[in-house]
Parts: structure tokens; C-alpha cells; sequence
């Protein structure tokens, strides 16, 4: 095999395997050389009770999923407070991340995830819902793991930009359903 071809094929391979990792088809989690990162913290005013913007978060995973998110999270196994789910996140054209996650529900100010599969080997995420002046004071604090020393803290370095993007645009939805909630309620 001539070094050209060798090159070729080794490139391939590489990039066959990055993709499927992107994807989530291939999760690494040998724990040889974690590297963690903070995910956040993001911090939000909601004008709606905390009990309020918990259903807002609990209800597609507690309850029936609206066909609106159906395309982006599928509840796999449901209990009375804690769910496994498959989260469907497009990250660029063609390229569509899954992750499965449990969320366990602590009603009404503590919701927790934990990475079971993605394209990370751990991931733990929690929402903190206290009440406030305006209605609830929402924190979010995550924590992001890669495995193979540089390499991993590399691949960190490129998955958690867009981990923190999902989780903003998220939480603006969330911000936006519970106030417009509370605001009918009133």
C-alpha cells in the first residue's frame, strides 16, 4: 500500500469515526485521562412561579410529548420522576446529534440530567428554580467530561460551545412558555 493511499484510508477512517462520535453512534468512555469543563453558568429571571416553569420543563418528559418536540426529544422509559430520553439536536447541515439522558425531577425547584449516551463520555446538568421578586431566579450548572488527555480536552473544546448554545436557545423557550403561562393565569 503506497503511503498516499495509506494517508487516504487512515483520513477516512478518522473522519468516519469523528462523525459517528458527533452522532452519538459511537460513545468513548474508556476514563483514561478525563478532562472536565464547566458548562455555564447561565442565570435567568422568569416573571412566572417556579412551579410554573418546572411543568414547563417537566411536561414533555412527564407527560405527553407535543408534537411540536417530537422531532427533538423522545421519551424512551417514564417514571413518576425520573425519565430516560433521547434529545435530537441538528448542529449543522446533515449532522444530527443524539443524546440519551436520564432527568430526574425534584418538584418544584431541582431538575437534574445525566449524559448516558452522546458524543462526550459525561455530561451532568442541573436547573435550580428559587423564588424571586419577579417570579423565579433560574440557575443552570453543567459539567462536561472527555476521555484521552489533550485529544479529549480538544474534542471538549469543540463540542461544549454548541452544548451551551443548545441548552441557551432551550432555556429561552422555557423562559418564554412559563411567563406567557403565568401571564394567561393572571
Amino acid at each position: 500500500m503506497t503511503l498516499a493511499l495509506r494517508a487516504a484510508v487512515t483520513g477516512s477512517l478518522l473522519a468516519a469515526g469523528a462523525a459517528l462520535v458527533a452522532r452519538a453512534g459511537l460513545t468513548l468512555d474508556i476514563g483514561l485521562g478525563r478532562r472536565l469543563r464547566t458548562l455555564g453558568p447561565m442565570a435567568l429571571e422568569i416573571a412566572a412561579p417556579p412551579e410554573v416553569v418546572f411543568d414547563v420543563i417537566a411536561a414533555p418528559y412527564l407527560g405527553r410529548t407535543p408534537r411540536a418536540l417530537r422531532g427533538k426529544l423522545e421519551v424512551i422509559e417514564r417514571g413518576a420522576d425520573l425519565v430516560l430520553a433521547a434529545h435530537f439536536t441538528p448542529v449543522a447541515p446533515g449532522l444530527t446529534v443524539t443524546t440519551v439522558e436520564t432527568v430526574r425531577f425534584e418538584r418544584p425547584h431541582r431538575i437534574t440530567f445525566r449524559l448516558v449516551k452522546g458524543p462526550v463520555p459525561h455530561v451532568v446538568e442541573r436547573y435550580e428554580l428559587r423564588p424571586s421578586e419577579l417570579g423565579t431566579a433560574f440557575e443552570y450548572h453543567g459539567e462536561l467530561g472527555t476521555d484521552l488527555w489533550a485529544l479529549g480536552a480538544f474534542w471538549g473544546a469543540v463540542v461544549a460551545p454548541s452544548w451551551v448554545r443548545t441548552v441557551a436557545s432551550s432555556l429561552e423557550g422555557i423562559r418564554t412558555e412559563a411567563e406567557r403561562r403565568a401571564h394567561r393565569r393572571s
